[in-house]
């Protein structure tokens, strides 16, 4: 019987559970999207893998002594070439091949690299191996100095044809060349391939006489029988792996960045989960309570609590598994977007694995069930006796346990934030996070009470300048606390996190700002554009540009310093003393051919003093003992460590230049005689201090557009579960409606009632979310005011539009409840029990 109850119920109220079903279908969207989205991705760059050097049973490559996940090849040990008739001698060897693989872009008409220069997919140069991966589709291989095939979506990008002159950008001056060929790069995900013949390639992205690397295919052993016998000939420095191992390696790397991405996604999309799990426990509170005579009545002919319960639970039950459903479709939906909007033609069929199904279902199913079963238990404790009263409600229970347990958790958080911030040693943001948290929660809590008040203060202006509308929209949001906010809370979360994320992004812009005014004592910095970096040659052009009094190159490199990977830089010490303001807190900068300096961070933790000697490993297996020679104050231009420009050269098979500092008796003048001067050099900027700052504030609100994007799908169920209180309220109030239309309230002043008391309802939620987002984004600045952000900045303009945002989504999901409300048949409304 009761599951006739429930199917019976699910069609009576098909209408009011639909909102609350689109709150699930949008987390479980947000879940399965992603899950679909990462295997989609993970799958592609698999079968990327794979294909690349199908055929390489062997690779040989130098030993990597220090791991560097940004290296481009530039960094390693490279391999000689001569090693090549060395390994064509091993028994079972086929082929050998070496490759040159390094930094060269291609510039376009506009003079500008074409493709993304930052970020994104790579610009990769590399030298033709007849036969390898990639297949001519018009015109032929490079021969010669003066001479470049191009993957064809960069020849389609830049508008170029085979015979064509190209201007190639590289870590040296850049190249004039004959288009002569076109290739298919098998759908390499944008990026961008540029192959020059073998000696081309390896002065131009490596050195001359040696290869990133060698690859063999078997004649017919095994890789693993053909990598021992190859290990056998191999110098000291240099290993064979298998070809698997190659590509799993490679698999391995994009799985781990993979993996993190999915993690980073699912974070946000649970927040939009527990938002939902506020509009479902709000709705079905709310359908319980409106249906407290029926279910009275149902106790009187026989149903045991348990079937009460279970019938509401199975109503839950079912509202999980069609807004599962949708939602899976939804996720997909989305994942085929971002599928076509990031990989474009290259991206491939969406995959389907078990796990998007089972978290989909698990996710919106059990969300909806636990929202909807401490409702369900208030439904059974329903007295059969209660189906005789006219005016029969469910009891409510008092609020002192809750506000209790809000206060307890408030304090709790306030005393975790407060250690964090105070006491010494270990994660401050740890505590910081989880206080957060508790005092998240606590305040969810206590929300019931604290809405009485603000509230009133809300809704005071409605009262005075809306007359009868306006009073009774206060009165409505007064008159069951809980409801509201419980409503509020909804959109109190995503706010709350949305403001926080803006409060860190505005104290990092403040932060990088002072940070350049106290340490950029430079007048202009010369900087690559791309991943590649720069040539030596930059420095002479830029010194030799008029007005230049000084022009010194810093470069960045990576060793182990005592057994840790560190990066750091080197340069002539004194002038990038001069240019970063640096202050010497003991020692000087004069390191000789073994010394090195340390910020203060960097001495305290490794007990270093000035004449202390560190074991520093660097790329190319060598170690060398290196003695600090002085200890600086903190320098985020510098970092940590700040190692002789020697030092660098003796260790680094090809030095690349990361940046050139510039001093001039007039900056703004000097400026466009330095950019006369890299014209050619279309992967090199030249920035002052005002330009720095920009820099800095382009990619601060990049990031923090990307989170609030994130976060603004959480406000959107908060603002459904607007529309649906405001709805399953208009419905509960029906009687009351027909009765105000009868004595004299037109639609128009109903409508109006009825938008501001949404209004009332969204604005307290955007207050309470305000408040808690900057006091959590002060907490956090404070938190990792050690690790540069010093500067607390709150966007008291941001902050202010999302107070009217969030009155706009009040006006907005009112307008469905107040039209329904307005077309009400006053003698039906009357009538209504």
């Amino acid at each position: 019987m009761m599951a006739r109850v429930t199917l019976r119920n699910l069609a009576a109220h098909k209408i009011r559970l639909v909102l609350t079903a689109v709150a699930v279908i949008l987390g479980v969207a947000f879940v399965s999207g992603t899950l679909i989205f990462t295997d989609t991705m993970n799958k592609q760059f698999d079968d990327l893998f794979d294909s690349i050097g199908k055929n390489v049973a062997v690779d040989v490559r130098a030993k990597k002594a220090v791991d560097d996940p940004m290296d481009d090849g530039t960094q390693a040990l490279p391999v000689p070439a001569s090693l090549v008739e060395t390994l064509r001698k091993v028994d079972g060897v086929k082929d050998v091949a070496g490759n040159v693989t390094g930094y060269a872009a291609v510039v376009g008409r506009d003079g500008k690299i074409v493709g993304t220069e930052s970020q994104g997919p790579p610009q990769l140069g590399v030298n033709w191996v007849p036969g390898g991966d990639y297949e001519l589709t018009s015109g032929r291989a490079p021969r010669g100095s003066g001479e470049v095939v191009l993957d064809s979506d960069t020849a389609d990008k830049a508008g170029l044809r085979v015979g064509d002159t190209v201007k190639i950008a590289t870590q040296g001056p850049p190249q004039r060349m004959r288009l002569v060929g076109v290739f298919d790069a098998g759908g390499m995900m944008g990026a961008t391939i540029t192959a020059f013949d073998t000696p081309t390639a390896q002065r131009l992205l490596g050195r001359p006489g040696y290869f990133s690397d060698i690859q063999l295919s078997s004649a017919g052993p095994s890789e693993t029988e053909l990598r021992d016998r190859v290990a056998r000939v191999l110098p000291a420095g240099y290993e064979a792996i298998t070809g698997t191992q190659l590509r799993e390696d490679a698999k391995s790397d994009v799985a781990t960045f993979m993996g993190f991405f999915r993690t980073f996604l699912l974070v946000f999309a649970l927040i939009s989960i527990f938002v939902g799990a506020f509009i479902i426990f709000n709705t079905f509170s709310m359908l319980v309570a409106q249906r407290t005579r029926e279910l009275a009545l149902l106790r009187a002919i026989g149903a045991a609590r348990p079937q009460i319960t279970r019938a509401v639970v199975g109503e839950a039950v079912a509202v999980g598994a069609v807004g599962s459903t949708l939602g899976l479709a939804a996720g997909a939906g989305l994942a085929a977007l971002l599928n076509a909007q990031i990989m474009g033609e290259d991206g491939g069929a969406l995959v389907f694995t078990a796990t998007p199904v089972i978290w989909s279902y698990a996710v919106g199913i059990v969300v909806t069930v636990v929202s909807a079963y401490f409702p369900a238990r208030r439904a059974a404790k329903v007295p059969p006796v209660a189906a005789m009263r006219d005016d029969v409600a469910l009891p409510q229970r008092s609020l002192r346990v809750r506000v209790a347990l809000g206060s307890l958790l408030t304090a709790a958080g306030a005393a975790l934030i407060a250690l964090g911030l105070t006491a010494g040693g270990g994660n401050p943001a740890i505590p910081v996070g989880i206080g957060a948290l508790l005092v998240f929660l606590g305040v969810a809590m206590l929300a019931p009470v604290i809405s009485v008040p603000v509230v009133r203060v809300l809704g005071a202006p409605f009262a005075r300048l809306m007359g009868a509308p306006g009073r009774l929209a206060r009165q409505n949001a007064l008159r069951n606390p809980r409801r509201t906010a419980a409503t509020a809370a909804a959109l109190m979360i995503g706010l709350a996190l949305i403001t926080a994320v803006n409060v860190l992004g505005s104290s990092m812009r403040a932060s990088v700002d002072a940070q350049i005014d106290k340490q950029f004592a430079a007048d202009l910095v010369v900087s690559p554009t791309g991943a590649g970096g720069m040539g030596t040659e930059v420095a002479g052009k830029v010194a030799a540009a008029p007005g230049v009094t000084a022009a010194t190159a810093y470069s960045l490199g990576q060793a182990k310093f005592d057994g840790k990977r560190h990066y750091y830089v080197a340069g002539d010490v004194a002038a990038l003393a001069r240019g970063s303001n640096l202050k010497m807190v003991s020692g000087g900068t004069a390191l000789g051919r073994d010394g090195m300096l340390v910020d203060e961070d960097t001495a305290d933790g490794g007990k270093l003093t000035v004449g202390s000697v560190v074991p520093v490993q660097f790329p190319d297996g060598k170690t060398e003992r290196l003695r600090v020679a002085g200890v600086y104050a903190k320098n985020d231009l510098l970092g940590s460590r700040v190692v002789a420009q020697q030092t660098y050269l003796a260790h680094t098979p090809r030095p690349r230049v990361q940046g050139v500092i510039v001093e001039a008796a007039d900056g703004a003048a000097v400026k466009q005689a330095v950019e006369r001067a890299l014209a050619d050099y279309p992967n090199v900027k030249v920035q002052d201090r005002a330009a720095l700052k920009e820099q800095a504030a382009e990619q601060v609100d990049g990031f923090v557009t990307f989170l609030t994007i994130l976060l603004v799908m959480s406000v959107i169920i908060a603002a459904v579960g607007v529309v649906n209180t405001l709805a399953l309220s208009v419905i509960e109030r029906t009687r009351e409606i027909g009765l105000l239309r009868a004595i004299g309230t037109d639609r128009r002043q109903l409508r109006r009632m009825i938008r501001l008391e949404s209004i009332v309802i969204a604005v307290f939620g955007a207050v309470l979310g305000i408040a808690i987002g900057v006091v959590f984004g002060a907490a956090l600045q404070q938190a990792l005011e050690g690790e540069g952000l010093t500067e607390l900045s709150v966007p008291a303009g941001t902050l202010g539009v999302y107070l009217v945002v969030a009155a706009v989504i009040g006006v907005v999901a009112a307008v469905w409840p107040a039209w329904r409300a307005g077309r009400m048949d006053v003698l039906k409304a009357i009538s209504t029990e």
